[in-house]
């Protein structure tokens, strides 16, 4: 007769450590999102104002704030699982759907479907998003080498196809002051328009990218430990790259049809989750969907904060923090990134 193991406590609370402090995370930074901006609200003001159509708080909540908050925890978990996605995919820690131009793609999809057919709101922009970000992710693809990409080479033709891309949009928004007019705030990288209607359109896209993305954690870790590894264990490795592909492009489409294009949360997150998960991709990627929203709904706090009564747009704020993040990877010497 066998006897039962039982985990000692200490070892029980080690595994539900992170899992726990990631969570208590989400739930206060959804809390300061709603809590938190030109006019303040206690934590009880915050509950009426969900609960209670009388009370005094009920519109700035249900009409503002509820919205934003929604809608930064939809695009912060598609952004942060796009960006552990191609980290494992590429095996380049610099793989983030903004540094390779898969946002940019989408944004300038976006913006010309603005200027040359008058489009506008989510369900006019998201296919148009769509198809600019899978373009883009393939061509960065081919020009960095096809099979024989480096992690050095994506960067360079991500880097080059941003630079190619931003250019144009900002050369079609000159061009078209109607185009600039209805863009300006969603080319920076803002929460600020959010409604209900759009969180609505866009939940089963970001579901359905998620539960793709999530799903290739096992063929990803496979991948991690080189191709040949990968084909031994049985992986099929066109198919992985294929649905990996279709998941980015899910993902990075409707989080920048709805929001703009928002750089570096794919690139922050998964660098600070592989801080405490390793670099598995099985353990990685749950904890991006989870703690990119933590980012991004922490960013657009922030920028409500600093310039109050206005506010920095969530862009900026991502932008900034990202660029630092980028200007320390870059300066280390000698360690991984």
């Amino acid at each position: 007769m066998t006897a039962l193991t039982v985990d000692p406590p200490s070892l029980t609370l080690r595994r539900w450590r992170l899992p726990l402090a990631s969570a208590a995370l989400l739930l206060a930074v959804l809390v300061l999102s709603l809590a938190l901006g030109a006019r303040p609200l206690s934590p009880a003001a915050v509950w009426q104002g969900l609960t209670d159509p009388a009370a005094p708080a009920y519109d700035v909540v249900h009409g503002l704030r509820l919205p934003r908050t929604l809608l930064g925890l939809q695009a912060g978990a598609a952004l942060g699982l796009a960006g552990g996605v191609m980290r494992a995919l590429t095996r380049n820690p610099l793989a983030d759907p903004g540094l390779l131009g898969v946002n940019a793609g989408a944004s300038a999809a976006v913006v010309t479907a603005s200027a040359v057919l008058g489009l506008s709101g989510f369900g006019g922009a998201v296919w148009f998003a769509f198809a600019g970000a899978a373009l883009v992710a393939v061509l960065v693809h081919a020009v960095g080498g096809g099979r024989r990409a480096t992690p050095a080479r994506l960067v360079l033709a991500g880097t080059a196809v941003n630079a190619a891309l931003f250019s144009y949009v900002s050369a079609i928004e000159l061009v078209d002051t109607d185009a600039l007019d209805r863009m300006r705030f969603w080319t920076v990288g803002s929460l600020t328009s959010a409604q209900l209607g759009t969180v609505a359109l866009m939940t089963p896209f970001v579901v359905a990218g998620l539960v793709l993305a999530l799903a290739l954690a096992r063929p990803l870790g496979a991948l991690a430990l080189g191709e040949d590894s990968a084909r031994a264990l049985g992986s099929r490795l066109p198919a992985t790259r294929a649905a990996a592909t279709v998941a980015v492009t899910l993902l990075c489409g409707a989080a920048t049809a709805a929001c703009g294009p928002l750089v570096f949360v794919g690139l922050l997150t998964p660098h600070l989750v592989a801080r405490f998960t390793g670099p598995d991709p099985r353990r990685q990627l749950p904890y991006c969907a989870l703690l990119g929203p933590v980012l991004l709904l922490g960013a657009d706090v922030l920028g409500r904060l600093v310039a109050r009564p206005g506010e920095v747009q969530v862009g900026v704020v991502t932008a900034v923090a990202g660029g630092l993040l980028l200007l320390a990877l870059v300066g280390r010497r000698g360690g991984a990134v």
